[in-house]
Formats: C-alpha cells, structure tokens, sequence
C-alpha cells in the first residue's frame, strides 16, 4: 500500500521534514517514491514564508493511484484548496487517549488507599487524643473537687493520729506504774 507521508530530514533538534509517496513497509527515513513537498515546523506559523509546500498536482495524481495519506499530510492538504476536495481529513476521537494505563490505574488505586488508610489513622488518633483530653479533664475536675472536699476531712484525719499517739503514751503509763508496783511487790516479799 502507498502512503503519502513525512520523512525526517534536518539536523539534530532543527527538524524539516519531506512530504513524500513511499511503500508503508518502508521505513520512516528509507526509500520513496517521490518527493511532493515539504514542512519546516521551526518556521512561524504565521510568518512571510509558509510553512508547508505542496506539489498540489502530482499529489492529486497519487491520491488518484490509491495512496493514502497520514493523519498529520491529511491535515496539511485538506487545508490546501485545490486539494481539499479530494482530501477530507477530520479530527480522530479517542477518548480514552487521556486515560492511563492499567499499571498507572493500580498504581493510583493502591496510593489512593494509602491517603485514606493514613487519613482513617489521622482521624483516630484525634478522636483518642481528644478522649484523653476529656479523661484528663474529667480526672482534673474529680482532684478538684476531692481536694476542696478534703480540707474539711484533712484535720479530722490529723488529728486521728495525733489522739492514737496520746492514747499509746498513757497506755505506756498505766503499764509503768504496774511493772513499778509488781517491782515493789517483790521488794517487800
């Protein structure tokens, strides 16, 4: 099958390409038929000079012969008038050229479970901080009503002690006087 289609000519990074009539089993740079024209895309677009050159008649002959043109060579002659006509080119509609691909798609899905896992963690480490917090609260407010409770008890509580200290002293005296008294009883017998 022919096609009528761009060769790579130019030096590296300054590209200009020719428009020519080549098997499309030949490769991109290889043999041609014929050269029909020409494209510089480093021209301006609208600049003196055009960008694109056409040999209008013998590429109307070669469209006659059954060569099909590329996507980006139906562009440039559908814009040409003499061969529009002959050339009808319209704009390719895939939509899922956008979309990525099935790695790029798990990928995407495994990073999105990993935002949501960490965001499920964020969240429940807020909601115990803030349990803690109110544990806190509520422990701070109980020591604060047991320490303005507990100056009342707290004399009470000493003097507890201080009463079991005078009641141990006077028991130390009641058995003084006995062990004196047994010590007499033997001192007299």
């Amino acid at each position: 099958m022919l096609k009528i289609r761009l060769a790579r000519g130019g030096a590296k990074k300054r590209p200009y390409y020719y428009i020519v009539i080549a098997d499309s089993h030949s490769p991109r740079d290889g043999k041609f038929l014929e050269r029909v024209g020409t494209y510089n895309p480093m021209l301006p677009k609208d600049g003196p000079t055009p960008r694109v050159s056409l040999k209008a008649d013998r590429i109307a002959e070669w469209l006659g012969k059954g060569a099909q043109p590329t996507d980006r060579v139906a562009r440039f002659l559908s814009q040409d008038e003499t061969l529009s006509a002959k050339v009808k080119w319209t704009q390719g509609n895939n939509p899922k050229k956008g979309e990525p691909g099935k790695k790029a798609q798990e990928r995407l899905a495994e990073r999105a479970q990993r935002e949501a896992d960490r965001a499920e963690a964020e969240a429940q480490a807020k909601i115990e901080a803030a349990e803690a917090a109110a544990r806190a609260k509520e422990e701070a407010a109980a020591a604060a009503a047991a320490a303005a409770a507990a100056p009342a008890e707290e004399p009470a509580a000493e003097e507890a002690p201080a009463a079991e200290a005078e009641g141990s002293a006077e028991v130390a005296v009641e058995e003084a006087p006995a062990e004196g008294a047994a010590e007499e009883e033997k001192t007299e017998a």
